[in-house]
């Protein structure tokens, strides 16, 4: 059925909902957005759905809600009456109809007699996380699109671990979404009302209390003289930090009044992304007037949080891989001044994230691991060695700023994350010392490592297209070098292969397959594509290293033109 065909059908439907009614009007003006919107069906991925909110197939609305849900639903009916009767928690954040879908979840649930625990106001990825747990509960699933503009929502499904679904539940969950029919043709049944569970105070002060075993350190909070400023960016993180830092002993924590409150139009903002200094623009304003220290910035659903540092006159942004390098040397530091450091202490990391935790969890004697991109691969080996007992974990993060301290949640925790910023820069602090001070620290004691990303953004039929070709010819044709800078090998992690320039014999990668490819550079250096799983992009990251800041930085520019230069004659 053609795009048009499919926009007649819903055009013509006598019960669609008003809100999309108007939608299909705006969309007889523009082919080209008619075209976008029912070229296919939203894909379920692995990480559930996310897209842009309207009328459509290929939108975020009640439809595609209800037949993601139903899908869902029948994977847990084959799972038997234990998991229908354990359920599903659900969650949403501040966004546009996050608590319509999360209603439509629930309904549907029940509809298909799975209960259903539903949190009444939004709550943060990662408490949903917890609370999966906490509850005994057989899934979870939180209404979300992260730090996207204001016209995107998504749908995260979660395992009974609390972590995202691993690849073979979610492709048996991908499968039975797919048989779910016409979403049109979904009809919402009658349910006993029993089924739905209203969530609030009781799994809130549980997870409030967990927090504070994140404090490594509990007398730093009532005796530090640091000034904080806080901003949830409008989303739904506000209450929980305020709640936590006031109750640990914080006094001097200055919050963003403007963008305390829940609001999916994140009308104080160009982009909701603590990843982006426009974020930090009313917290920079607050952080003059009070002479704060660190300025601290979470996104919507409160799984990444970014941090800028007082340096001189103003404040320095830093990345999610020094971040996560000042997080690991003052845990570590920290766990081995009380002689609470494991002999099998393990710290987590993506392949795209920098080897610079690596190198300072090996030099306080912890090993490290790479998984690939996705905080549910870290998810997955927490459960995988609390089973084996080989290994502790320490930390898990990424360089897209997410970071996970306490394993009692199974996703990056950006309120865990705020404690631990907050706490290292007090102790630091008492040091007379600034976080960007303890880097330069970390960076003189192993190297300067720098890294950089660049996104390239290809939407619509063409874009996937585009998209499709570029990693398809760079299998095809082998690279060489970079920036005159020798290939050593690369690791292929859809064909599973690490290859050698020098001809030796190729290894077996043992990861899940992903479509992604690594090159690892002479110097040290590497390169790494993959499209996100998320948005419709194309993402290249550049990880250097060198014994000095101004020979890493002349590096990094080379390394990433001369890779963005040669990835743009595959993509136009």
């Amino acid at each position: 059925m053609s795009y048009k065909q499919l926009f007649d059908q819903w055009n013509n439907y006598s019960e669609i909902e008003s809100i999309w009614k108007e939608d299909l009007q705006l969309l007889i003006k523009d082919d080209k957005r008619m075209e976008d919107a029912f070229y296919r069906d939203l894909e379920f991925g692995t990480g559930g759905m996310r897209g842009e909110i309207g009328a459509g197939t290929n939108r975020m609305n009640t439809y595609t809600i209800r037949k993601a849900t139903t899908g869902l639903a029948e994977y847990i009916k084959a799972a038997g009456s234990d998991a229908m009767n354990r359920g599903v928690v659900i969650a949403y954040d501040s966004r546009r109809y996050s608590p319509e879908f999360a209603k439509e979840t629930a309904n549907t649930l029940a509809s298909n007699g799975i209960k259903a625990y539903l949190y009444s106001e939004p709550r943060t990825t990662p408490q949903l996380s917890y609370s999966v747990r906490k509850l005994q509960a057989f899934m979870g699933i939180v209404i979300t699109a992260s730090h996207n503009p204001p016209e995107y929502n998504g749908y995260k499904v979660y395992g009974e671990d609390g972590a995202q679904l691993n690849l073979s539940d979610a492709d048996a969950v991908i499968t039975y979404v797919n048989q779910a029919g016409d979403a049109l043709q979904i009809k919402q049944k009658s349910f006993n009302e029993n089924l739905i569970v209203q969530l609030g105070e009781e799994i809130d002060l549980a997870y409030i209390n967990e927090l504070k075993t994140v404090q490594e350190n509990p007398t730093i909070a009532p005796n530090s003289n640091l000034q904080v400023v806080f901003t949830p960016l409008h989303g739904a993180s506000g209450k929980t930090v305020e709640r936590i830092l006031n109750e640990v002993g914080y006094r001097n924590i200055h919050y963003v009044e403007e963008q305390m409150e829940p609001n999916g139009e994140f009308p104080t903002l160009n982009s909701p992304n603590p990843e982006e200094q426009s974020a930090f623009e009313y917290a920079i304003q607050y952080g003059n007037k009070f002479n704060a220290d660190i300025l601290i910035a979470v996104d919507p659903d409160g799984d990444r949080v970014g941090l800028a540092v007082r340096t001189g006159g103003g404040y320095k942004l830093l990345t999610g891989n020094q971040t996560g390098a000042i997080l690991i040397e003052y845990l570590l530091t920290q766990r081995k001044e009380k002689g609470e450091m494991p002999a099998n202490g393990r710290v987590f990391k993506t392949i795209v994230t920098s080897d610079f935790g690596r190198v300072i969890a090996e030099y306080h004697g912890a090993s490290s691991e790479d998984v690939l991109t996705g905080f549910k691969f870290i998810g997955e080996k927490i459960k995988q060695y609390e089973e084996t007992k080989q290994f502790e974990f320490l930390f898990g993060y990424e360089e897209s700023y997410g970071y996970l301290v306490k394993s009692f949640a199974r996703d990056k925790d950006a309120v865990q994350s705020v404690l631990a910023i907050v706490e290292a820069a007090a102790y630091y602090k008492a040091q007379g010392m600034t976080l960007v001070d303890l880097l330069h620290t970390l960076y003189d004691r192993h190297g300067y490592y720098l890294e950089g990303l660049v996104s390239v953004t290809k939407k619509g039929v063409s874009g996937a297209n585009a998209i499709k070709n570029l990693l398809e010819q760079i299998r095809l044709k082998t690279l060489n070098e970079v920036a005159g800078i020798a290939v050593l090998s690369q690791e292929d992690y859809f064909t599973s292969l690490r290859t050698f320039a020098d001809g030796r014999e190729a290894e077996q990668l043992l990861l899940p397959k992903s479509n992604v490819i690594k090159y690892f550079l002479a110097d040290g250096s590497w390169v790494c594509v993959r499209p996100s799983g998320t948005e419709p992009k194309i993402k290249y990251y550049f990880g250097v290293t060198s014994a000095s800041e101004s020979e890493s930085l002349e590096k990094l520019e080379a390394v990433k033109q001369a890779f963005t230069t040669k990835m743009n004659t595959y993509l136009n």
